[in-house]
């Protein structure tokens, strides 16, 4: 994929055919992957030895990937620039024991992922996608991409409450939607019909990841069109532009190795084995040191002079709630990529982190402007801290301000997505 002009909004068609193509973070790794491939990187396998020579790699773990490029005559000690990312967001996922139903109604019980804006789920509707493991221990990747599932409503008549106190739902109670008629639940028609949607035999599955999405596409907004919503933006957004800028910046005489490090999780504390708390980037680092006949040394002098870009959506000022935002620092969306700052460090970057990111702003001729939050609001976090803290590497985070984050339907400017992967161009260049 070539380098997105300023003002492109191909790059931006392209994030939206994304998005409905990723409607789960192993779905999300998939088409990043065969991105990447088409660019001229090959996949390695984590149980194989590696080599150091000139070209793309990537290593696929469940909903991560990490993809990076060793330049011609890389050294040992050549320092990375990373772009980090994540590929879940918010949602409904299936229990172990999914067939239930009441009433007549058949359903599909749901836990609640990371922290989404439930009412936003609501009278949607809603498909199905993930993964489901089979006997032999292969996966198969699943999308029922139409009308599904819906968890609806409780009518204004039945409770007269939600106008003046507003919408309370329990989340074990009024979130497990509905998706046919019927008094005889039996364990395993959820699954039975995903195995029949995916050509497999009987039994075959044994396990699954699965999760609901909305089946609206993504779409343009407003008079003039220089708006998206859409879902899964928090944070496809930023593995879309990372692929983007990944694939325009490989050729042989980079100075920097550069690296997208697209991690699962980041919704519910990354504390996984595809998490960025996890082994996985630090791991892959060090093999490709090893690979190009480094040492212990040379991994500490590499990780030393290291950059790393955590790239995640952030909150633009929001025209009905602006007493919600700091009063000197309201980020509006199509005015460029924002930098986090948080002197608590809930966010990683310092001042020399926001020199080297204004550096590859204005390399690339993009704006950017800054976020803090408001004192008296709690603060976010994103994976940028727990990179900096895991493995000694500077960090710097950044992002696109949205609104309506973790909502089944996010919403951002339609010129930010490209002005963020120019950025990254940039940045990945050196």
């Amino acid at each position: 994929m070539s380098a997105p002009s300023r003002f492109d909004r191909g790059h931006t068609d392209d994030l939206m055919s994304f998005l409905t193509a990723s409607p789960s973070p192993y779905h999300a790794v998939a088409n990043a992957a065969e991105r990447l491939e088409k660019a001229g990187f090959r996949q390695v396998a984590e149980t194989e030895a590696w080599d150091g020579t000139t070209g793309g790699r990537y290593v696929l773990r469940g909903g991560a990937i990490i993809a990076w490029y060793v330049p011609a005559g890389a050294e040992p000690h050549t320092p990375y620039r990373i772009v980090g990312a994540h590929t879940d967001s918010p949602n409904l996922r299936v229990k172990p024991l999914p067939d239930t139903g009441a009433h007549g109604w058949r359903q599909v019980a749901v836990e609640i992922y990371g922290g989404p804006l439930l009412n936003s789920w609501l009278d949607r509707d809603l498909g199905l996608a993930g993964r489901l493991t089979l006997r032999d221990g292969s996966t198969r990747l699943v999308n029922v991409d139409r009308p599904l599932l819906r968890v609806p409503q409780l009518a204004i008549h039945l409770d007269r409450s939600v106008s003046a106190e507003g919408l309370k739902l329990d989340k074990q109670r009024h979130l497990q939607p509905i998706w046919g008629l019927g008094n005889d639940v039996r364990d395993g028609d959820l699954i039975a019909f995903l195995e029949e949607e995916t050509g497999l035999g009987a039994g075959e599955v044994t396990g699954w990841d699965l999760m609901t999405h909305s089946v609206e596409a993504p779409a343009y907004l407003g008079r003039d069109k220089e708006l998206v919503a859409g879902p899964r933006m928090d944070n496809l957004l930023s593995v879309h532009a990372g692929v983007a800028a990944l694939t325009a910046v490989a050729r042989p005489d980079l100075p920097y190795i550069p690296v997208l490090a697209a991690f699962d999780h980041e919704e519910n504390g990354s504390q996984s084995d595809t998490g960025a708390d996890g082994p996985l980037l630090g791991s892959v680092l060090e093999r490709s040191v090893f690979a190009r006949g480094g040492s212990y040394e040379d991994r500490a002098r590499a990780f030393a002079g290291t950059v790393c870009l955590s790239s995640d959506t952030g909150h633009a000022v929001h025209p009905n709630y602006a007493e919600r935002h700091d009063p000197t620092h309201h980020p509006r969306v199509n005015g460029g990529p924002i930098l986090k700052v948080n002197v608590n460090n809930r966010y990683a970057t310092d001042g020399s982190g926001r020199a080297v990111f204004a550096a590859a702003c204005e390399r690339a001729d993009v704006p950017f402007q800054s976020f803090v939050s408001n004192n008296s609001m709690p603060c976010g976090t994103t994976i940028g801290p727990i990179t900096a803290a895991r493995h000694g590497i500077k960090t710097v985070d950044i992002g696109v301000a949205i609104l309506s984050m973790h909502s089944a339907r996010e919403l951002c400017g339609a010129d930010d997505p490209h002005l963020l992967a120019n950025a990254l161009v940039a940045f990945l260049e050196g």
